[in-house]
């Protein structure tokens, strides 16, 4: 396949480089059906993407969407505020050369090499229009009427929201008194019913993890009738050495089904792109809902120029840490409450209703997370740049003044 190194017109070379970024280790997949053997069986497609000069910009520079003020901080959807690795972003300006072609071969390629990283056959990795369409798969795969999907309260809400569409019922367990998934709670609240529990570790919005322990006494106490699904979407930020990714359970327990994405880390949250790694079974089950031709070149180019840069996930790891290591020692200054993340985000006790905070920092051009209703007092900020987190510091000075006392 001809992969030119053609440029988006009225782009420079030097646009490429951004920031500079490079790129480590692991996710992605494919191990679908061909295009043309799934026209049959799906119901929708997807549009192809096309690279515009805007992407190819460097971060910092990029335009923003309109109704976005041009000088935005956003601290609001835990990205990675210094984006793709610059060999991700040049293997996006190639796609453009095939851009008239479906991506089949580079999505067998994914697979390939998601499969690889993982240890599985391609036939047990499935790729997604980001994460997002992973869980959707999971939802449609595993639960229907009659069924019940256990999750924490709060999580990431996609699972319950795509399970509405299923007529599940959902069984919202709450967290612990540390704000972290209550596993042995989340396993009693699970019945001959249950047909998928919602494990996010970390977990978004809290930040907190589960340890090995505590995920290896889980998977064994859970029924087997249930199918696990661990989303690991920011298991790339976690240092705690209690961690482990349940890929250490792939095929030891066939109920469980791991997710991943390279929205966070790998800085292509505006590209979507994310899989699942399970059994052949519960991934065929899944599969059987994807999108049509749901990756596209430039994405897919980028994912694989990022799995080849054994640079960029070290490198930002420890940037956005240290990045998130100063703000809590300027929140603890302030004698400030907040939630020990393993994240790219932390949680802090805004002391009332986060609401008029929200807005608040809205005015000051700062974009930071939204209302969570079961901790209506935490205020969720993502780790930007060290200039965006001193702003930042500095409008919650204002708004929130610092109160006497020990933070958390």
């Amino acid at each position: 396949m001809s992969r030119g190194p053609a440029l988006a017109e009225g782009v420079p070379v030097a646009a490429l480089s951004g920031v500079a970024v490079s790129l480590l280790e692991e996710d992605m997949g494919s191990g679908r059906l061909s295009r043309r053997q799934f026209a049959g069986r799906v119901s929708a497609a997807m549009g192809a993407v096309l690279v515009a000069p805007e992407i190819v910009r460097s971060v910092a520079g990029a335009r923003q969407p309109k109704g976005v003020p041009e000088n935005v901080v956003q601290l609001n959807s835990n990205e990675n505020p210094y984006g793709p690795s610059e060999k991700a972003r040049a293997a996006m300006t190639r796609s453009q050369a095939v851009a008239a072609r479906y991506p089949d071969a580079f999505e067998t390629q994914m697979a390939e090499e998601i499969a690889k990283l993982h240890g599985v056959p391609a036939e047990n990795v499935v790729l997604g229009c980001g994460s997002g369409e992973i869980l959707r798969m999971a939802d449609m795969a595993f639960l229907a009427p009659g069924k019940n999907v256990v999750v924490a309260e709060p999580t990431f809400e996609a699972v319950l929201g795509y399970a509405r569409v299923t007529r599940a019922e959902a069984v919202k367990v709450p967290l612990t008194a540390d704000f972290r998934h209550d596993l042995p709670a989340m396993a009693a609240a699970c019945n001959a019913n249950t047909g998928l529990v919602y494990v996010c570790n970390p977990n978004n919005p809290t930040g907190t993890i589960v340890t090995r322990d505590e995920l290896a006494a889980f998977i064994d106490r859970a029924p087997k009738s249930a199918t696990l699904l661990i989303d690991e979407a920011y298991h790339h930020f976690v240092e705690d050495p209690k961690y482990a990714s349940a890929f250490d359970w792939m095929g030891k327990a066939p109920n469980v089904v791991v997710v991943r994405t390279f929205s966070k880390i790998y800085g292509m949250a505006g590209m979507r792109l994310g899989y699942a790694v399970g059994t052949k079974e519960n991934i065929a089950a899944m599969r059987a809902h994807v999108i049509w031709s749901n990756a596209n070149a430039a994405v897919l180019e980028a994912a694989l120029a990022s799995l080849a840069d054994a640079n960029h996930v070290p490198r930002y790891r420890k940037l956005m840490n240290d990045t998130r290591r100063w703000l809590c020692s300027e929140l603890k200054k302030d004698g400030r409450r907040y939630i020990p993340s393993e994240a790219n985000f932390v949680m802090i006790d805004a002391g009332g209703d986060v609401k008029p905070v929200i807005e608040a920092f809205r005015k000051r051009n700062i974009l930071v997370g939204r209302k969570f209703p079961s901790m209506e007092n935490w205020l969720r900020i993502s780790i930007g740049t060290q200039k965006e987190m001193e702003a930042f510091v500095a409008g919650l000075r204002e708004i929130v003044p610092a109160r006497a006392g020990k933070a958390a």
